[in-house]
């Protein structure tokens, strides 16, 4: 696995996987640069929500759990000293299906962070990873 990040200008950068995918990480105008993509602690959080809802996705098709929609958010409190680390992460899994599956869903999801997500194995080395599951 191979990611290179460009310089494009200010504090904008492209980061570029080994198979050609692209993605712009930058900071806001406040920070000192254009606010052209999302800054690299909230590529983390974003990726950590992805690396699990594929695990989450997986997981509930093997299941045959069926469901509609699947939404999922992280939020972080950060240390006030640099470097300016998580102190813990808050994660929310909103899902459209059938009551009758939630234990299934709730499997999934303990799964997700303590056998397969491996974005949740590294950060939870570091500060606590908080979920809750809310099914419509």
């Amino acid at each position: 696995m191979l990611t290179t990040a460009t310089w494009n200008s200010h504090l904008h950068f492209t980061a570029t996987s080994d198979n050609g995918h692209s993605v712009p990480i930058d900071t806001t105008t406040e920070g000192g640069s254009l606010n052209q993509g999302m800054n690299p602690k909230q590529m983390l959080l974003g990726s950590l929500c992805v690396c699990s809802g594929m695990d989450v996705v997986s997981i509930l098709e093997k299941m045959q759990v069926p469901f509609s929609h699947l939404t999922i958010t992280a939020q972080a409190e950060q240390t006030t000293e640099h470097p300016k680390v998580f102190k813990d992460i808050a994660m929310v899994y909103q899902l459209k299906v059938a009551t009758e599956f939630a234990a299934k869903v709730e499997r999934a999801v303990e799964l997700s962070h303590t056998k397969y997500c491996g974005i949740s194995a590294m950060l939870s080395k570091h500060c606590a990873i908080t979920y809750s599951i809310q099914i419509a």
